[in-house]
């Protein structure tokens, strides 16, 4: 029997807390969840797969509104923020830490005050690490609650959305199978944004579209880090450059953390993690920069992947380079590498030069930056540091939504980091709590 009440597409964060929802509301439906990727044990895909891409995250809970995403701006300050605190004793329940980053006041506030001096903007954030190692953990107790309620078909990439009339009827997926359902919720997370924005187009939809972000992973040892990461863990700076006025921000800082490769769609681009239970003599962070587009130019996410393909290109995956030997002018090498006092992490990146690869206006602005953090924590900027490339952020364009996260199509709800409405772990969770209780109202009459 393939008629449901609700279907949801993708089992990452927003996905699965839409379904954790629904049924600890015990409300009698039939609910389906579709999964592009595998089951958690059977993944190779680092973004594919049960837990989407938070499943070997870094595991950052971001506990405010303010950063993470657009809850606020759809739901409103007030609401984004009852509902984080409330997923958030949802993951202390299935087994994060209760320690909280970020609470000081008072390192905060110097912190913030040193930052001004560097032109950084300081945004403090209350953080609950998870670390990378407890992350597949929790999702297995999602899955073993979720297991009785909900039919779970991983392997399932979903082709079509089924509509009729300006009203939602189900989807297809890309082997024929067809589903029906009065409510679908698709939340397929950034591996699946390409294929939403195709999905939006086609249905011709309403679109915003959201920034790019561009940049590298910077690797540096973990004592340069530390006046910021034992004040917050995960310090968020932003700058604008001198030189073109664009924001540059740090991204996942990832205290005694590795650098990772991760793939999507055939482009390697980089990340980072940090785990729980174990620590590196390094950490690393994300130095991002945001570009908006404007007509006529439409396809933000093509052009972050031809950018990250470059990068492919010359390295045969992830390019790392010496910090020194960029400044310098030229290419990195293994004898170069291994005269950093900075021991990489990622051991597959391959020496190269990032001169090749970043256009001028990013690297200026990356540059820029690192000089300005340089200031906040000395050594950031040193020539021993060491840079990854690429990281692209892919945000995939948003459709229309009402306050109910609802698009122009009744009954068809858009969430999470693939429909581009959030970045993060919580703020996915957050948007999947909030569209669950949408769909019982209209249940229950």
């Amino acid at each position: 029997m393939n008629q449901y009440d609700l279907i949801i597409v993708g089992a990452g964060p927003a996905g699965i807390f839409a379904a954790l929802e629904i049924v600890k509301m015990q409300i009698p439906i039939r609910i389906l969840l579709l999964e592009k990727g595998m089951e958690l044990d059977q993944r190779k895909s680092l973004i594919c797969g049960w837990g989407g891409s938070g499943a070997y995250s870094d595991g950052k809970l971001t506990l405010t509104p303010e950063i993470g995403g657009y809850l606020k701006d759809l739901l409103g300050y007030e609401e984004a923020a009852k509902l984080i605190a409330y997923v958030d004793q949802i993951y202390i329940d299935y087994g994060a830490p209760k320690e909280v980053f970020g609470e000081d006041e008072d390192s905060t506030g110097e912190l913030a005050h040193k930052a001004a001096l560097a032109n950084l903007r300081y945004i403090p954030a209350r953080i609950r690490h998870l670390g990378t190692d407890n992350c597949t953990e929790i999702l297995r107790k999602f899955r073993t609650t979720l297991n009785p309620h909900v039919d779970i078909f991983t392997d399932r990439p979903v082709a079509r959305i089924l509509t009729e009339n300006g009203k939602v009827l189900g989807v297809e997926t890309v082997n024929g199978e067809s589903f029906t359902c009065d409510y679908l919720v698709v939340a397929p997370g950034r591996e699946g944004a390409s294929w939403l924005v195709e999905e939006w187009k086609r249905l011709d939809l309403t679109m915003a579209r959201n920034p790019v972000d561009i940049g590298v992973r910077v690797e540096v040892p973990a004592a340069v880090l530390e006046p910021l990461t034992n004040v917050s863990f995960e310090a968020k700076l932003e700058y604008f450059s001198k030189s073109f006025d664009d924001r540059v921000r740090t991204f996942c800082m990832c205290p005694y953390g590795v650098v990772v490769m991760e793939g999507s769609d055939g482009v390697t681009t980089v990340n980072g993690h940090s785990y729980a239970n174990r620590r590196t003599e390094n950490s690393n962070f994300a130095i991002l920069v945001s570009t908006r587009f404007t007509d006529p130019f439409r396809e933000p996410i093509t052009y972050g992947r031809y950018i990250a393909r470059l990068a492919n290109l010359l390295s045969g995956g992830v390019i790392i380079q010496r910090l020194g030997d960029l400044e310098a002018g030229r290419r990195s090498t293994d004898d170069r590498i291994a005269h950093s006092i900075v021991r990489p992490t990622l051991k597959e990146a391959t020496p190269g030069d990032l001169s090749f690869v970043l256009p001028y206006r990013y690297l200026t602005d990356i540059l820029e930056m690192l000089k300005a953090l340089d200031q906040l924590a000395p050594g950031v900027a040193s020539r021993h540091t060491l840079l990854y490339g690429l990281e692209v952020k892919f945000y995939s364009s948003r459709p229309k939504l009402s306050a109910q996260l609802e698009t122009e199509i009744t009954n068809l709800f858009a969430i999470g980091d693939g429909a581009g409405i959030t970045r993060g772990l919580m703020q996915a969770s957050a948007c999947g709590v909030a569209v669950a209780r949408e769909i019982s109202r209209r249940i229950s009459g």
